[in-house]
């Protein structure tokens, strides 16, 4: 583990860092931000965002970067480690009033150099959708704030589609969007076409095609983020209410959901392959979630803070099989195969299968390596490798690469079975380890009933019974990692037990409804009110934790980042991965990139920012 040490060490901003393949380095002159370069005043506003898209250009600079600043909305070639950033020509510059941009996303299929269709959300619930070459603003959408009045918080084009994107709100719900269509002169009519646990969606009923398509509505308080698979099948969902909730987005069916630890989640994304989740928020952990196995199967600590953002680095990310197995990174074909998307995705999904029937009928090593990384409010940029300890518990556990902390159980072994005894490093939060103190969750395990039969001898609470099971897909005759099957169990199985707001949010809400009906409650009234919520809250807490839902903490590996740095002064709101380098941007306004080991080199102006061509467009 990269850790920083105590004293001023701590506070120190990092401009490098080290992993096993090599150093990171920060390249100062292909930072972008607002022209003056001076930090933004942040109080109040909205996080900083990065999109980047590829235009296709023939002159070797087909990277273009959005990102917007408080009000302001910035659109650059984006130059990567090739050549130092020019701040003074921004290909577009937006100024808004009265309103701020909080979210973008290209449409990489539609982009070419002469145009491209980029989506804005707004903290006032408008969508507007502009072309920033031409410099060309074509529509808005929920103009008027007849849809929906609460914030913009994520909004993405739906994957392989011209036409179609999705919006979350900070009021739970998320609409489905036709750019081709109207939004209408009034409020719009729903109808009911599918509801589950905590979720539902509706149609809008109209004579006409109008805007929004489908409204649903999910868990309760805010959306947070949601992230598509990377097949376009899947959505995950991460919300205010603590749970990630999976659906297959076409047939609108709940697929598995998880609860955060405590707190709101934040931020959620797939691996390259679609078969983990990871999400991250206000219990300062990240979270690996298994898609067809639909538990948790580790978390990490590392952050300080809430998490803001969490993404697989798709280039360090490898599958490789033989002996011996490779660090990092297998041939080329074996590389192409594990992140390619779009054409070569059913050769993933291949080599994914293949990897699966190894692991369960051939005795020689399996190298696996998901590389992920986190940043927070803490200024931390953390870097973690999920590794075939943690995918394949089966196997001995190894801590040299995880660093996994396994905490230790307290019953004694069945007959023939041996515990394995390791120190736990008291890296959690106070909070968490006095409450995961307290509940059995071997007896709540409903998804577990299966592998439990087969390991009846042991106590309720023994290490074998608790440690996570293989991830490995059931060895069906089909290569797709996303089977129909799951979904039908998914719903029946693994539905939410209950879904409460934490002790302050049901406070704050009961607070507001009294008052908005003109009720005043007398003092005794409203402290026995604060006293049951409280209870509530607590009895909802302990219904969870212990299950699938929640594992407590000694229920599944802890990891340790391999890299956690103080990279900024402000809190951190963006981290992307690029074939090069990578992308961080703090709510200061400066985005920064990183080089990977070995393409420092290719900045040959970053001493000499003065012969760097000007932004416009080739």
């Amino acid at each position: 583990m990269a850790a920083e040490g105590g004293g001023k060490e701590m506070n120190e901003i990092k401009t490098q860092f080290t992993t096993r393949e090599g150093v990171y380095k920060l390249l100062t002159h292909s930072e972008y931000s607002r022209p003056n370069r001076v930090p933004f005043n942040s109080q109040g506003s909205n996080p900083v965002k990065v999109s980047f898209v590829n235009v296709n250009d023939q002159s070797g600079n087909g990277d273009r970067i959005c990102f917007n600043v408080g009000r302001e909305l910035y659109f650059y070639i984006y130059k990567g480690v090739r050549k130092a950033a020019d701040l003074s020509k921004p290909i577009d510059k937006r100024i808004y009033k009265g309103t701020q941009p909080t979210c973008h996303d290209f449409n990489p299929l539609t982009a070419t150099a002469e145009s491209v269709s980029l989506l804005v959300g707004f903290s006032a619930g408008q969508v507007q959708l502009i072309d920033p070459i031409k410099k060309e603003t074509s529509k808005l959408f929920n103009e008027e704030r007849l849809i929906d009045k609460s914030r913009v918080t994520c909004v993405r084009w739906v994957p392989g589609s011209e036409s179609l994107f999705l919006v979350a709100h900070s009021s739970g719900s998320m609409y489905l969007y036709n750019v081709e269509n109207t939004c209408g002169t009034t409020a719009p009519h729903y109808q009911l076409l599918k509801q589950g646990e905590n979720y539902a969606v509706h149609t809008c009923k109209s004579k006409s095609a109008r805007n929004p398509l489908l409204r649903w509505t999910v868990g309760e308080g805010a959306l947070n983020e949601f992230a598509f698979s990377p097949d376009g099948k899947f959505l995950a969902c991460a919300s205010q209410d603590g749970f990630l909730r999976v659906f297959g987005f076409d047939a609108a069916e709940l697929h598995g959901t998880m609860k955060s630890y405590f707190g709101g989640l934040l931020c959620v994304c797939w691996s390259p392959d679609g078969r983990y989740i990871v999400a991250g928020g206000e219990d300062d952990l990240v979270t690996v979630w298994s898609f067809s196995d639909c538990r948790v199967i580790a978390r990490g600590h590392g952050h300080k803070s809430w998490v803001s953002v969490v993404a697989f680095d798709h280039c360090t990310t490898s599958v490789e099989d033989g002996d011996p197995p490779a660090e990092f990174s297998g041939s080329d074909e074996e590389f192409h195969e594990q992140i390619n998307f779009g054409a070569g995705r059913d050769r993933a999904n291949s080599a994914h299968s293949r990897l699966s029937k190894r692991n369960s009928t051939d005795s020689r090593p399996v190298s696996v390596t998901y590389r992920f990384g986190s940043v927070g409010q803490d200024t931390q940029l953390c870097l973690w490798d999920l590794t075939e300890d943690i995918l394949f518990p089966h196997l001995p556990l190894s801590r040299t690469r995880t660093h996994t902390n396994v905490m230790s159980a307290t019953s004694p072994p069945a007959t023939g079975q041996t515990t394995t005894t390791t120190t736990t490093t008291t890296t959690t939060n106070t909070t968490t380890t006095s409450t995961v103190s307290t509940t059995n969750p071997s007896g709540t395990n409903g998804k577990d009933n299966a592998s439990n039969s087969s390991t009846s001898g042991n106590p309720a609470n023994s290490l074998p019974g608790t440690l996570p099971r293989s991830n490995s897909l059931p060895h069906s005759s089909g290569n797709s990692i996303i089977d129909s099957a799951f979904i039908a169990t998914g719903v029946s199985k693994f539905a939410t037990l209950s879904l409460h707001d934490s002790r302050k949010e049901r406070h704050e809400k009961d607070h507001k409804r009294n008052h908005s009906m003109g009720h005043i409650s007398s003092k005794s009234s409203d402290k026995l009110n604060q006293l049951s919520s409280s209870r509530t809250a607590k009895t909802e807490v302990a219904k969870t934790l212990g299950t699938t839902l929640c594992p407590r903490m000694e229920d599944v590996p802890l990891l340790e980042p391999l890299v956690c740095k103080k990279i900024a002064h402000e809190r951190l709101t963006v981290l992307i991965f690029l074939e090069d380098c990578l992308v961080t941007a703090c709510q200061e306004g400066f985005v920064c990139t990183w080089a990977r080991p070995g393409k420092v080199g290719l900045l040959s102006s970053q001493n000499n920012p003065a012969n760097s061509p000007s932004g416009t467009v080739v």
